[in-house]
């Protein structure tokens, strides 16, 4: 499971293990010779008059040859194999920047005002005092819950004390893996129109079936075995986790999710938000406020429908979701809960005080308000949430994979719920997840081989 520890304050989280149990396992059916190629040949992804032909077949003996990561057969037998996400990827020892000492988590809660605080800089401007408010009344909440959930962890040895028993590896993050997810959305609008009413609304991947031209960009991609499976997509490899499906699109084509005719128990959202230092990187697309209106939760939400959504820091976010986002969707704010980053040894990754990144992200919990005569139908399937509750896991080093909700949300909501992920930047089974980058971690160069048999 990938909570080690649950206590009245919240859950004590593992995301690699939950990873790992997710059951990246090559069926021998479906070792590499019978696994689904999508060949999308693009001379650059950087290049305006780029030519792209899209073409998916099953791999043959015609097919690519088989490299790092494929299966080899052996008298006759594909091989199995099983894939385990790299640890070094959630090997963090030490805080991003260490905490004074007498800031440190099992010195005690110190009283901070904000008074004290300013004074480290002579002109905040309003957002950041409005962030200084907010922080003043969650902070006793985030530093004696997580206290009692680290000390549980040292307890069990899940967490380590001291850092002569962590590992000194150095991480080996892989370079920029060119699979130009966002690109390939990018260049599908240049597509054929595809005649929706011929068109499925989804496509199960199989061993042996070829994958239709555009598919994997018009339709809903399943998983329904039980064992992972691979998708080489420009050359790229993904695993593709079992029982799972996912699209992969832009904002502006969201029509196949629709036409999946799914309503869903579960939404979780991780919108791009707009700030400042997105804007100046200009490595990471965003949305606008406006943009993230126009998803059309209602659509796909179940009668009440448990909406979780993810927010940075930035009161401005915050409230647009509580006071604009949610209202517009018909959902009603239950919760704010808080996920909070520690070291392998427990500490902060970040001082709780500090003026600039703080420790922790928000999630926004709220219910679907919907026709009352069918609210009322589905109400025996509502548990109530808590109004505070705090998520505590070691953050993976990539940026933006945000820890599991599936076994923290389990306890307020029935089983075998449909769930769905909006931006998603990786798969879960169980999950239906869209987003433009919906593989970007599912690249086999994040995962590691552990066997061949």
């Amino acid at each position: 499971m990938s909570v080690v520890h649950r206590l009245t304050v919240g859950w004590l989280v593992d995301h690699l293990s939950f990873i790992n149990q997710c059951g990246y396992e090559i069926c021998d059916s479906f070792a590499y010779p019978g696994s689904v190629t999508l060949n999308t040949s693009v001379t650059s992804t950087r290049d305006c008059h780029a030519t792209s032909t899209f073409a998916a077949t099953s791999s043959s003996r015609d097919g690519p040859i088989p490299g790092p990561g494929d299966a080899i057969e052996r008298e006759g037998k594909p091989a199995k194999m099983r894939y385990l996400f790299r640890e070094e990827f959630f090997d963090v020892s030490k805080p991003h920047i260490a905490a004074a000492p007498e800031e440190q988590l099992w010195q005690g809660c110190p009283e901070v005002s904000l008074t004290e605080k300013r004074k480290r800089k002579c002109v905040l401007n309003q957002g950041e005092l409005d962030a200084l408010e907010y922080h003043s009344k969650v902070r006793k909440l985030i530093w004696e819950g997580t206290l009692h959930l680290v000390q549980e962890g040292l307890k069990s040895g899940f967490l380590h004390r001291t850092t002569t028993e962590l590992s000194c590896r150095k991480n080996v993050v892989p370079g920029h893996i060119g699979c130009g997810l966002a690109e390939l959305c990018e260049m599908a609008k240049q597509f054929p129109a595809v005649n929706e009413s011929d068109h499925q609304a989804a496509h199960v991947l199989d061993d042996e079936t070829s994958i239709p031209e555009q598919d994997l960009l018009s339709c809903v991609t399943e998983n329904s075995s039980n064992c992972a499976k691979i998708v080489v997509l420009m050359g790229q490899k993904y695993l593709v986790p079992p029982k799972s499906s996912f699209l992969l699109s832009d904002i502006s084509c969201l029509q196949p999710l629709l036409n999946y005719k799914k309503k869903y128990d579960v939404i979780v959202i991780d919108p791009p938000w707009e700030n400042k230092s997105v804007k100046r990187s200009n490595r990471y697309s965003y949305l606008s406020s406006w943009q993230i209106k126009q998803i059309p939760v209602p659509a796909l939400a179940a009668p009440n429908c448990l909406v979780v959504t993810w927010v940075t820091n930035r009161q401005k976010h915050l409230r647009f979701v509580k006071d604009e986002l949610y209202p517009h969707w018909s959902v009603k704010t239950l919760a704010e809960w808080h996920w909070v980053k520690i070291t392998r040894a427990g500490e902060f990754v970040l001082p709780l005080d500090s003026l600039h990144k703080k420790p922790y992200e928000v999630l926004v919990l709220g219910r679907v308000q919907g026709n009352v005569k069918e609210a009322l139908r589905k109400s025996e399937d509502v548990l109530p949430i808590p109004e505070h509750k705090l998520i505590v896991s070691i953050p993976c080093s990539l940026h933006s994979h945000k820890p599991p909700l599936t076994a923290v949300l389990a306890e307020f909501i029935k089983p075998d719920v449909e769930r769905l992920e909006l931006f998603a930047r990786n798969l879960q089974p169980g999950w239906t997840s869209w987003g433009n980058e919906v593989l970007k971690f599912q690249h086999i160069e994040y995962f590691t081989l552990l066997q061949n048999e």
